[in-house]
């Protein structure tokens, strides 16, 4: 029993020392990657420091004055509710846009991305040239920003919610597809197995083995990419895109500060709202709580 006890506490000790080892070498080896690439990205926290100043200035000229006893005033009244509001008229047709623009590219991306995941996938049984090629095109969709998938189709189709329909439909197709090759790779093989000795084809154990096990998934993915796309569409608009990013620049463009306070304070309570109605779908979806 004690040479049992001696053996273990030696393994035990080497065990400890590895782990010690390896946490003390990856750690020096991150600091020297932080450090090189501050280095290489010029960033300076003296130099943020001393600008920190300029940013509070410019984030307290964007808080709207409001005096208590006119908060309830009209739109005419300096420091009334209502003055600070005065172009919702306008913001909430453009947050609605936006809503509408992310709905609608995560939709058709998230069907695209699925019949792509499925022929990308090395245990869905698509021919090696296909996955490799629909593996390298969505390598490429979302290697490219959305960003700068905006500012090519405003350039081709003009200022509107076409390209931000476009850019975010081909980012999160490239995005999405990754992600669901991936996890159609991770299920279990067993049902696979199962059918294939009952004489199944290819789509019906992709059917019926593989997809039961990856749906929630992709549900949950899905619901991810939505609530990205809403944030990603907001800053679409302001390379012209469509939705409230416009209404954004315009007003940091005019010097609009109250305006700015209002906008950015519009996009939080959609982003909120639309994080927590998305957790309860998901919720529901994929746990069947009612």
């Amino acid at each position: 029993m004690n040479m049992q006890n001696t053996e273990f506490e030696r393994y035990y000790q080497q065990i400890k020392a590895r782990q010690t080892r390896d946490t003390f070498t990856w750690s020096a080896l991150l600091l020297v990657l932080y450090f090189a690439a501050g280095q290489a990205a010029e960033f300076n926290l003296l130099t943020i420091w001393h600008s920190l100043p300029n940013f509070l200035d410019y984030m307290l000229e964007t808080v709207p004055t409001l005096h208590g006893g006119l908060l309830f005033a009209d739109s005419h009244t300096k420091g009334s509710l209502a003055y600070w509001g005065y172009r919702l008229p306008i913001q909430l047709p453009l947050i609605w846009e936006t809503l509408q623009l992310a709905l609608a590219a995560t939709l058709v991306a998230v069907a695209i991305a699925t019949i792509l995941a499925f022929m990308a996938a090395r245990n869905a049984w698509a021919p090696l040239g296909v996955r490799m090629a629909i593996r390298a095109l969505v390598a490429f969709l979302r290697t490219m920003p959305e960003l700068a998938w905006a500012v090519i189709f405003v350039m081709a189709f003009g200022i509107g919610a076409i390209p931000g329909f476009l850019a975010l439909t081909l980012h999160t197709i490239g995005s999405l597809t990754k992600l669901f090759y991936e996890a159609i790779e991770s299920a279990q093989n067993k049902p696979v197995r199962g059918l294939t000795a009952c004489g199944a084809t290819a789509v019906q154990r992709m059917r019926f083995a593989l997809w039961p096990q990856v749906k929630p998934v992709f549900l949950s993915y899905g619901f991810m990419r939505l609530e990205i796309n809403f944030r990603s569409s907001t800053i679409l608009g302001l390379v012209g895109a469509g939705g409230i990013g416009q209404e954004l620049m315009t007003n940091i463009k005019l010097d609009r500060y109250d305006q700015v306070s209002m906008t950015l304070l519009l996009i939080v309570i959609v982003v909120s709202l639309l994080d927590t109605l998305s957790g309860r779908l998901r919720q529901r979806v994929l746990e069947g709580n009612k």
